[in-house]
């Protein structure tokens, strides 16, 4: 197992330590092992929606625990793929990502039609997989940001995906039009029995200012969840908060003191547990983003998923973080996030 403690470092104490005052744990609907029964199934799914939550939790390392690890390798098209891939060409070969899921452990993997269409013969039945139907691409000159279909709920139905994920740029002038066609896609997906996965990211360029990107501050980050729920969500995908006050800094939108004086702290777990908060004090999943890769992969993937397991979050969706480095050390890192939440001794704050 992975030594938590000393990958954290001089923030081991803080980390584990820290107890949230301002959202109690008590109030959560944390994740466990049967979180299916005690959570979901309150809610209007149909079997065949539960059936294929069910098969994602239940599967790889992370079985029957409520956590998730999820291979997430879209950014060939949201990246490019030469931005994405040359790190470790291997993985401009399907076949390699989805052996990557499946070696390391997660419990799905989510991807492009593309990719997922070029291997399902093989491992449909070996992985949960979940499709994404909309993305950015950044061969448009100049560079737009807009998520557009790329491809639509039948196709993944009938490649016998497990759900279906899609990205909503809250806070973008499309991003109206991005809610309304997420949402149709949502019903129909559960329709078929698909579980459904947002990815609840903001974009704006008003929302950087100066030295601070409030695209991850608590309380925008946190609104953000709120609407993916409020399209019905059953996984929330977003980034890690990092910083808080957006609404005052930007002065738009609304917001409450009681916000930023009790129900959060500067601390990240407290600013997490707002997030997980918004996702209807975690009715809705939380999966927090594992970031780019770079130095200092182990430790910042090891703190983020310390942090979002803490702060009552679902788990991590870990990309580049892991497919840009040689098979082995994606798999190492993948299971060094998968015994955070398998560590007994790392608990809800």
């Amino acid at each position: 197992m992975t030594d938590i403690h000393t990958i954290l470092g001089k923030e081991a104490d803080s980390l584990l330590g820290h107890r949230c005052e301002g959202i109690p744990k008590d109030r959560l609907h944390i994740p466990g092992p049967d979180y299916i029964d005690r959570v979901v199934c309150h809610k209007n799914r149909k079997p065949g929606v539960l059936r294929n939550l069910a098969a994602i939790y239940g599967h790889g390392r992370l079985a029957g625990t409520g956590y998730l690890s999820i291979l997430p390798v879209d950014q060939g098209v949201e990246h490019s793929a030469g931005a994405s891939f040359a790190p470790n060409p291997d993985f401009f070969d399907p076949g390699n990502i989805v052996k990557l899921a499946i070696e390391g452990g997660c419990n799905a993997v989510a991807s492009t039609l593309g990719v997922l269409n070029a291997v399902a013969r093989d491992y449909v039945h070996k992985i949960p997989f979940i499709i994404k139907i909309n993305h950015n691409e950044l061969l448009t000159y100049p560079n737009i940001y807009d998520q557009t279909l790329f491809a639509s709920v039948e196709q993944a139905f009938d490649m016998g995906a497990a759900a279906v994920g899609a990205t909503v740029y809250y806070g973008s002038p499309e991003s109206r039009r991005q809610i309304q066609e997420v949402s149709e896609a949502f019903q129909h997906a559960h329709e078929l029995g698909m579980a459904t996965v947002l990815w609840a990211y903001l974009r704006n360029p008003a929302f950087k200012q100066g030295d601070t990107d409030y695209h991850v501050a608590a309380d925008l980050t946190g609104q953000a969840n709120h609407l993916a729920a409020t399209i019905d969500a059953d996984i929330i995908k977003q980034k890690q908060a990092q910083t808080n006050g957006g609404y005052t800094a930007l002065k738009f939108g609304k917001t409450h003191d009681k916000v930023y004086s009790e129900l959060t702290s500067d601390h990240p777990i407290d600013l997490t547990r707002y997030q997980v908060a918004n996702c209807y004090m975690g009715r809705t999943g939380m999966i927090n983003s594992g970031g780019a890769s770079g130095a200092d992969d182990l430790h910042q993937a090891v703190r983020t998923a310390v942090i979002n397991k803490r702060a009552g979050g679902m788990g991590l969706i870990s990309g580049r973080k892991a497919f840009q480095k040689p098979m082995r050390d994606g798999i190492e890192l993948l299971n060094a996030i998968q015994d955070v939440y398998l560590a007994k001794d790392v608990s809800i704050a």
